[in-house]
This record gives structure tokens, C-alpha cells and sequence, in this order.
């Protein structure tokens, strides 16, 4: 079964997430040129993945959760709520991800996401919407716009039902199935899920065709769990092996997108919610693909019982270590936003401070939403507009934008011209929440965080 994308590429990938970690990867580029075939390939990936991280590596990244809260900044945790939570803020976390998903998913094309032709992804964003004379962006993505002819750029393929024109509910999208999953998984395995029952829940209920990348290679190495966990075989020791066999992909945006039904059940307790995060992302991620989860849930759950964009920010940067690499990226996206007078400066300067990673790694774009929300306070038509206009992985940012805005403002406060074209509707392509009403999904939401507060 082929994975994501070839050996070679994966390998050529995994040179860059080496480094990225901290280890000594002068001469790989060339072994990698030299290597003839299949056998040459697997074991130069070998030697890459036995480097030691860098004596000099300034960063301290640890893996296990307990080791992860030992290194948290010090900070006094939010109390549980005392009371359950409105499920008018349910519904708003659901259609606040849901409207800035489908903002963001006609323009998830490599052009939007990482440039053209020298121009950065989301000065190609702003120019599809000014083509469409629909600058400053005000409503859903236009399906024709000058710039196409002018550029050559184009919409994603995929997402047409997402496009200003034909848009009547939420579409299918890893972002949304995710979140589905999350309840489906809570309600049958309760807050003590563990990782295994993660990795079942996709063997049995996501085909292996709608995953992408880190889930794609996890969902591969899954697929050998009869030979390499045995009856009583060490759950622990497959499951690294799950998450980083020939994964280059491990600290890209995978498991960010794939919390926030867990942030929902456990709202107003960011701690709990980073650690149900944990546990998911642990089957197809490491260090910073952990942490981007942790800390999307800990600002989405936050967001239940906080008001103000820094407090929601720093509930997340409470919930991973205080000197990792996503820490440190995140506050230089705090200067960021407060250093910026409008969105096309927020955006380039963080432009000017991430390029370096990979359009849908988890950094930049935990950094970019981070910068966004504090950059739009209550705002929330600019949020998500700010979030898509900043290219990268842009329904992921809208969507996760848009939780955290949903879920501090409460339906009632969001703008009708954004809610009402999905008509309370999203197709999730999981059986039986395809299709489903979104203020179901709501309803269900707010069942397991009374349940949990409850307890």
C-alpha cells in the first residue's frame, strides 16, 4: 500500500525534520543524491533517525506527558466551571469552526498556501478576493476572480460547495470529520479514551483515503498491529513506532486539527483538555506536533470561561513547555500582533518570521493563530478572515480561529451572513453524522461537558 508520497521524498523530507530537532545533518543531502535504491534509501533513513539531538540544541522538548507538565511555565490552573456552561456557546464553537473551515477551504491550494512565482501565499490570497472585487474580505470564497488569468493561480478543486456561490452547508473536511470523531470516540469510550482506542477508532471508522500526511504514515504502521502488538505485547513501544516509522510528517498540523471535540467536553478546563489531546495525538505525533494540540485545546477550552485574547493565548502556552520551540514561536507572534497596525502587516510580518517551515507545519500556524486572535479581540468576521487571509493551511486557521471565537462569543454574536448559508448542516463522510445537524453536534457536546463537570 503506497503511503503519502515516495521513500526517497519522505527521506528528503526527514533530513529537514532532523535538523528541525536539533540534530547534526551536514552530508545527508548528498547521501540522499547518492542512494540508488530502496535498500540504500531505508538504511540512510536508519542513520538519520538514530542522530542524537545537538549538545547546543537551546530547546528542551519531552515527549511523555508527564515530563511535558514538569516543564510548563509556572501558572496557577483555571478552576473547573461551577456551573455547566450555555449551550448557546456550544453551538457557537461549533458554527464559529465550521464557517472559517469552509472560508478557508477553496483557497487551501499550493498557490495560497505557499506562494508563486515569488509572491507569498497570502499577498495570492488578497489579490483572489480583490480580482473578485470582494477585498476586504467580507463573505465566502468567490469562484472566479481576474487573478486567475493574471497569475495562473486557482481555487482548490475539491472544495467547490464552499465557494461564495454554491455554499448551503459544511462540507466534508478533515477539520470537521475530526471533530466528529471526537465526540464519537467520548461517547463510547468516555475521558479515559486511551491512544489505542484512538488508533481503532480510525481503523474502523476513517478510510485510509480521506487522511493525509502524519495520519496517512500512522495509519500505514497501524495497519502492522496484529504482528507488532501481540496479545499483552507493550502498547507503548508499538505506539512510537505508530508515530515516527518513516514519519517525517510529526510535528506538522495533524493532530492541532483534531481536538477540538475534546476541548468542547472538557470546556473551561484547559489542562483536561490538553491532556485528551495528548492522548490523540500521541498515536501520529511528537514534541511539537503534541504540543500544537495541547495548546489548541487549552485556548479553545479556555475560551469557554475567558473573555480576553491574551488570557485565552496564555491558557494555552500554560499547557506545554515553556521552552520548546512552539513556545518561543508563539510569543514572537504575540510581538507580532501587537506590533501590527492592520491584517496585511500581521500577516507578512509573520510571514517574515515563519517561512521557514512548511506551509502546513504545526508552528507556523499555531503562531499565526495565536497572533490572530489577539490581533481581532472580539471581532469575530475579522478573525477569520485574518486567519484565512494568512495563507499556510488556511481552513485549518479558520477553523481553529473560528472554534476559539465561537466558543467565547456564543452563537448569538455571530454575524447571520456567516452561520446562515450552511443552513445548521455539515457532511462529515462519518457514518452516522453524514449528513448531521450542526446544533446536534452541539447539543451532544454540551451532554459530555455536563457529564464531566459533573463528575
Amino acid at each position: 500500500m503506497a503511503g503519502w508520497t515516495t521513500l526517497r521524498e519522505l527521506l528528503r523530507m526527514e533530513i529537514k525534520q532532523r535538523g528541525e530537532e536539533g540534530c547534526k545533518i551536514s552530508g545527508f543531502a548528498e547521501k540522499l543524491e547518492r542512494a540508488r535504491d530502496d535498500a540504500a534509501l531505508n538504511a540512510l533513513y536508519d542513520e538519520l533517525m538514530a542522530l542524537p539531538i545537538g549538545a547546543d540544541f537551546p530547546f528542551a522538548e519531552p515527549e511523555t506527558l508527564a515530563d511535558i507538565r514538569a516543564t510548563r511555565p509556572a501558572q496557577a490552573p483555571l478552576p473547573r466551571p461551577a456551573a455547566p456552561i450555555d449551550y448557546d456557546r456550544f453551538l457557537g464553537a461549533w458554527l464559529g469552526r465550521s464557517c472559517g473551515c469552509a472560508l478557508g477551504k477553496p483557497v487551501e491550494s499550493g498557490c495560497f498556501m505557499g506562494g508563486q512565482d515569488g509572491v507569498r501565499g497570502w499577498a495570492l490570497v488578497k489579490r483572489w478576493f480583490e480580482g473578485a472585487d470582494a477585498y476586504p474580505i467580507a463573505g465566502y470564497t468567490p469562484h472566479a476572480s481576474r487573478a486567475a488569468e493574471e497569475l495562473g493561480i486557482a481555487l482548490s478543486p475539491w472544495c467547490g460547495q464552499s465557494e461564495r456561490e454554491r455554499i448551503a452547508f459544511m462540507e466534508s473536511d478533515d477539520d470537521i470529520r475530526y471533530t466528529v470523531l471526537g465526540i464519537k470516540l467520548l461517547e463510547e469510550k468516555g475521558m479515559d479514551f486511551t491512544t489505542l482506542d484512538v488508533a481503532n477508532l480510525w481503523l474502523n471508522c476513517l478510510p485510509y483515503n480521506m487522511v493525509c500526511t502524519a495520519e496517512r504514515q500512522a495509519y500505514l504502521n497501524l495497519a502492522q498491529m496484529p504482528d507488532l502488538l501481540p496479545e499483552g505485547g507493550d502498547a507503548e513501544r508499538f505506539l512510537s513506532f505508530v508515530r515516527t516509522h518513516r514519519n517525517p510528517y510529526r510535528e506538522w498540523i495533524g493532530a492541532q486539527i483534531r481536538v477540538d471535540a475534546y476541548a468542547y467536553a472538557a470546556a473551561g478546563d484547559p489542562e483536561k483538555a490538553a491532556e485528551l489531546a495528548y492522548r490523540d495525538a500521541a498515536l501520529s505525533h511528537v514534541k511539537n506536533g503534541v504540543y500544537g494540540a495541547m495548546f489548541c485545546a487549552a485556548m479553545i477550552s479556555a475560551a469557554f470561561v475567558q473573555r480576553d485574547a491574551r488570557c485565552i493565548v496564555e491558557a494555552g502556552l500554560a499547557q506545554i513547555p515553556e521552552n520548546c520551540r512552539l513556545a518561543a514561536d508563539v510569543r514572537q507572534a504575540i510581538s507580532i500582533a501587537e506590533a501590527s497596525a492592520s491584517p496585511e502587516a500581521l500577516v507578512d510580518r509573520l510571514w517574515d518570521a515563519f517561512e521557514h517551515y512548511d506551509p502546513v507545519h504545526t508552528n507556523n500556524n499555531a503562531a499565526l493563530c495565536a497572533a490572530v486572535l489577539l490581533f481581532s479581540g472580539d471581532d469575530y468576521e475579522r478573525a477569520i478572515t485574518t486567519a484565512v487571509l494568512g495563507g499556510w493551511d488556511t481552513d485549518c486557521n479558520g477553523a481553529t480561529v473560528g472554534s476559539v471565537m465561537g466558543a467565547k462569543l456564543g452563537a448569538s454574536a455571530l454575524p447571520d451572513k456567516w452561520t446562515a448559508p450552511l443552513h445548521d448542516t455539515l457532511y462529515s463522510a462519518i457514518p452516522g453524522f453524514h449528513p448531521i445537524a450542526i446544533s446536534e453536534c452541539a447539543r451532544r457536546s454540551k451532554v459530555l461537558s455536563d457529564r464531566y463537570l459533573a463528575n
